[in-house]
């Protein structure tokens, strides 16, 4: 019987696409410091696969992992987000 690994989602903002169906992607995420307390901002950018290139810069859309793509490309776009 095999195991389904579970994929990581994410959400973030759109930085660049000026690769063929590829997105990068900022995520970003708000952290406590332990000692002082005060809250910041951590960013990671993530190479995103979009097989039909139909995102522009500044939307904000939701990825997922999969298998890999290239040697930076394990994620493939889910949806895109609506501002709510």
């Amino acid at each position: 019987m095999k195991t389904q690994k579970i994929q990581r989602t994410f959400t973030g903002e759109v930085v660049s696409t000026k690769m063929n169906k590829t997105l990068v992607v900022r995520v970003d995420r708000t952290v406590v410091h332990p000692k002082y307390g005060k809250r910041y901002v951590q960013s990671r950018k993530f190479n995103v696969h979009d097989e039909h290139g139909s995102y522009e810069v500044g939307e904000k859309v939701e990825f997922q992992e999969c298998r890999p793509i290239s040697k930076t490309k394990c994620w493939r776009v889910l949806v895109k987000k609506t501002a709510n």
